[in-house]
């Protein structure tokens, strides 16, 4: 029994803080600030007395410039403390491309009064940097600092590419609590409004202009009402109505792309979403009213609609009781049992939306007062709002992350995008980069048969992409990948998995041998190069594992004359094998053309079931490529192709696509490529070995094909049944047009996967609705692989 004194002290125990891990928030110290500068590339920050820097060099061998000025615009090294030892070519060619962060660098540079003309550089790092290495100064002075990340365009068959690096500055004087660091703006602002928090603030967008929101803080909501002005000159209140949005745009809510506007009651377009870095909202629930805190047991708590009401009354606007809005950064949503819930948002700071008007709007912005719950972290902020003249340019576009914690990188347009998009303007963002889905007047199934019976062609650039070198390259892909990278000769591919310790895949891909210290990975995840990358570091490996996915974009000819198009137009050295020659899962470096033609990689891989090609190149020879693929391909039947139609393809020859087929749970022999884990022939250890071993012999689940009873669609996630027990789910379905049937891939318990074993798939609750189905072999079309090997 407890003591008097102990049931004292146990009494007046403080409680521990409850203990939650973010790693989507930079848990960056005070008064430090974050930035990436990507390979190629630049950013312009002012700089304090007694601020440090500190730049680290993330993949190794990057060299860096740093250019210097003071806050009038005059170039002065010495706020650093050095002395230049470069010109700033590098800084200047970046800064001339027509890249549109080039654009934002060049005019924080106008806005600064900075004139780069007679700048010299400081240069830090070099070819032969480790990664991780770091430089660090301090400023003596207030001035304006410049980073660059120069580097040539890199060929396709060698490995210079160009990397990031990040820059941290440690500021000397810290900005008080609740100081905000507002994003540097995407041009000259029209209008800066703040929107302090709980409330609300209106302001006027002619038709064309653009509406910067941002969430400064982050983890902060705000409701965006806007009205036709036309419409109010009549005395018609006609705001942005949520329903008749969702009901046009066959969505929860607009974002970038095809279903991006914003609509009215009378069905008129207010505004399209240009660019959203955040990726969550809501535009199912009110705007906050007061009905909801006095139901909450907070009566008089201030609401968004009451400042609506107070900020909109000077237009004539009536009051409502409660405002439909679009609820910008709420983490809302109807969950399984048709119950609306709320969350934290998943804004961070900085994050923002980039609107359009289509029309003249009279537009109210507010900064969600709600303390009471989740929907602001429990801590109400600001809100930015920036608006454009219509005059600017700006890139339809979703932020992108790495990893929880990376910065945002907004969605790019591959270097092949100006050709695809002449037949199409159905594009889809696929892994940071929009990507075609189908062509006008052909669609995905005229796509599929030019490629099963000619010839097609796709865009494959956001594939990732990975130079790996140094004398330790080899041992570092043996360890960490799962096939006899050892047994790999220069020329060669192989198909291989990447795994977790206990078994669990992280990324299947290709791995390339272009020497006897060079590699090349190509995934479909940043986060391969970061694992390598750690792995080498943990093993003392000298390799280096640079990122080279936006140096080297590449296109897909797929198909049974692909060879016959891309024999007239890939030249080959002497010393090089010729396209016709080319083996599966090999490669030949080329030119397009000709001697002096473009520099390609041309592989005889693909992901479709066909006789194939890849074709590897620098993103300035893109169109020059593409064009001689086109015009050679003309006479062949070719025809572009989208990932509709990829799809299909891919179902029908069995091949698995990451978040269906596997994830981090599922080992290579439960994704069906058992095959890539040679573990009687491969005795050196590799990642995951030990739990791979025990799984091949205690297997639960296999991957396999079904063939479905019913002209019934069947999908991902679909459950699968023997009786009343689930035995598994659908990971990939399709409607097959060469084998004229629905199909599918299953991952079922080994119990029920043998062959012509009867199952049936669920649909609806899984119960009220069946679909008969049958366990047979995969992959469904051409098992044998006799046309890929043709």
């Amino acid at each position: 029994m407890l003591n008097t004194a102990d049931r004292f002290q146990d009494a007046f125990s403080q409680p521990n803080p409850s203990r939650i891990l973010r790693p989507g928030v930079p848990l960056l110290a005070p008064g430090v600030e974050r930035y990436k500068v990507p390979g190629g590339g630049c950013v312009v920050v002012d700089i304090a007395k007694g601020d440090e820097i500190i730049l680290t060099d993330l993949e190794g061998r990057q060299p860096v410039e740093l250019v210097v000025s003071d806050r009038k615009g005059r170039l002065d090294p010495a706020i650093l403390g050095k002395v230049p030892n470069s010109d700033a070519k590098g800084l200047k060619a970046i800064l001339s491309s027509g890249s549109e962060s080039a654009r934002m660098v060049r005019r924080g540079l106008e806005r600064r009064r900075l004139n780069l003309a007679k700048a010299k550089a400081i240069r830090v790092f070099s070819t032969r940097s480790p990664a991780g290495s770091t430089a660090e100064f301090q400023a003596h002075r207030d001035g304006v600092l410049v980073v660059a990340t120069p580097g040539n365009a890199m060929h396709a068959g060698k490995q210079n590419t160009t990397t990031p690096i990040e820059l941290r500055i440690k500021r000397c004087e810290i900005a008080a609590p609740g100081a905000s660091l507002l994003p540097e703006p995407l041009a000259d602002p029209l209008q800066d409004i703040h929107v302090d928090k709980a409330t609300a603030e209106t302001y006027f967008v002619r038709a064309g202009e653009y509406i910067q929101i941002i969430d400064v803080d982050g983890r902060q909501c705000t409701d965006f009402q806007c009205f036709s002005a036309r419409k109010l000159d009549k005395g018609l209140e006609r705001p942005l109505d949520a329903t008749t949005t969702r009901t046009l745009i066959g969505m929860g809510y607009p974002t970038p792309g095809l279903p991006s506007k914003g609509f009215d009651r009378d069905m008129e377009p207010l505004v399209e979403v240009i660019r959203d870095t955040c990726g969550r909202h809501d535009a199912f629930a009110l705007a906050c009213t007061p009905r909801y805190y006095d139901d909450m047991g907070y009566p008089g708590h201030i609401s968004c609609t009451e400042n609506f009401n107070s900020v909109l009354d000077p237009y004539g606007i009536a009051a409502r009781d409660g405002w439909m809005a679009l609820n910008f950064f709420y983490n809302t949503a109807i969950d399984e049992h048709n119950v609306l819930y709320l969350d934290e948002p998943w804004s961070r700071p900085g994050d923002y939306v980039l609107l359009r008007a289509l029309t003249d709007i009279v537009c109210v912005s507010s900064a969600c007062p709600d303390d009471i719950d989740p929907a602001n972290a429990w801590q109400p902020t600001d809100i930015h709002v920036r608006t454009y003249p219509n005059k600017e340019t700006f890139t339809r576009a979703v932020a992108f992350r790495m990893t929880p914690d990376a910065d945002p990188e907004l969605t790019k347009e591959t270097a092949f995008r100006p050709r695809f998009a002449e037949g199409t303007r159905n594009f889809t963002e696929y892994r940071g980069y929009w990507l075609p889905t189908h062509f006008n007047n052909a669609g995905a199934i005229e796509e599929y048969w030019a490629c099963r019976e000619r010839a097609a062609v796709m865009d494959l650039s956001p594939l990732r992409k990975f130079e790996v070198t140094g004398p330790d390259a080899e041992a570092l892909m043996q360890y960490a990948l799962t096939r006899n990278v050892r047994k790999l000769a220069v020329g060669q591919v192989v198909y291989t998995a990447m795994c977790y310790e206990h078994g669990g895949m992280i990324d299947d891909g290709t791995l390339y041998r272009l020497g006897e210290n060079n590699f090349r990975w190509i995934g479909g995840d940043d986060y391969g190069g970061i694992w390598l990358r750690e792995l080498a570091e943990n093993l003392g490996l000298k390799a280096w594992i640079r990122s080279s996915t936006d140096q080297l974009h590449n296109i897909a000819v797929q198909g049974p004359r692909s060879r016959d198009i891309l024999k007239e137009i890939v030249w080959t050295p002497p010393a090089q094998t010729a396209l016709e020659e080319l083996g599966w899962f090999r490669f030949t470096i080329g030119r397009i053309g000709g001697f002096r033609g473009a520099p390609v990689v041309v592989s005889r891989t693909g992901y479709t079931g066909e006789l194939g090609y890849e074709i590897y190149c620098h993103p300035k020879d893109a169109l020059t490529v593409f064009d001689a693929v086109w015009q050679a391909g003309e006479a062949h039947g070719l025809m572009p192709l989208g990932l509709d139609a990829l799809d299909i393809l891919r179902i029908e020859a069995g091949l698995v696509f990451a978040g269906y087929e596997f994830c981090d749970q599922t080992d290579p022999f439960e994704a069906g490529i058992g095959f890539t884990v040679p573990l009687k022939s491969k005795d050196d250890d590799f990642v995951g070995r030990e739990a791979l071993l025990r799984r091949k012999a205690n297997p639960a689940r296999k991957l396999v094909g079904l063939e479905i009873d019913a002209r019934e669609a069947v999908g991902h996630g679909d459950c699968v049944h023997v009786g009343r027990a689930q035995i598994g789910e659908v990971t990939s379905g399709v409607r097959s047009p060469i084998l004229k049937k629905n199909i599918a891939l299953a991952r079922l318990d080994v119990t029920h996967a043998g062959l012509d074993t009867e199952v049936e798939v669920g649909k609806l609750d899984g119960h009220q609705k069946r679909v008969p189905a049958r366990v047979v072999r995969f992959p469904h079309f051409d098992p044998e692989k006799t046309r890929v090997r043709g």
